[in-house]
């Protein structure tokens, strides 16, 4: 099967990779994340993607321009629901780009984290899947989550601390400062 892989950080996407291309997938990365703020943070990320897509040898398609004012508008007044409008807008942009380029499926490295919601990640990832006639590959990769780290730890690859997105960021220092 062809799968294009959802990509939100490069130690998240080691394990999915290494797994589609064992299992004898064809697997190529999508870096789709208008959620990550500040641009900054946006970019070291991208290139943490490019770094690990580099050194396992699998294409990464990435989105251009940056996103963050789409994300905002979505959110904005609905932060308590945050995380699964955030994962409709990346999974609908990925399940486009897989049918655009003929994958048979797609799938997310935010199965990896053991700090997402699943649930609300596979009804995403099926709804946009029916939109767009590709199939979501729900994998839950959060029993190899140590694996990721200790191999990005090993490549080099930068890791970060929070999810993303702005809300996520304040919830870490706020939390921090209690």
């Amino acid at each position: 099967m062809k799968v294009l892989l959802h990509v939100c950080c490069g130690p998240c996407a080691i394990v999915p990779l290494r797994d589609l291309l064992a299992e004898g997938h064809e697997a190529d990365a999508a870096f789709v994340n208008p959620n990550i703020h500040p641009y900054q943070e946006f970019q070291r990320r991208l290139e943490a993607s490019r770094q690990v897509a580099d050194a396992i040898g699998v294409e990464i398609v990435y989105e251009d321009p940056y996103g963050l004012t789409e994300f905002l508008r979505e959110v904005v007044g609905h932060e308590e629901e945050r995380c699964p409008i955030c994962y409709r807008m990346r999974l609908d942009r990925v399940a486009g780009i897989a049918s655009e380029r003929g994958y048979d499926a797609f799938t997310t490295t935010m199965l990896v984290s053991t700090q997402q919601d699943h649930e609300a990640i596979r009804a995403a990832g099926e709804d946009a899947a029916k939109r767009y006639g590709v199939a979501f590959l729900y994998r839950d990769f959060r029993p190899k989550v140590m694996e990721g780290v200790r191999a990005s730890k090993e490549m080099g690859v930068y890791r970060q601390q929070y999810c993303g997105c702005i809300y996520s960021e304040w919830e870490r220092f706020r939390d921090q400062r209690r």
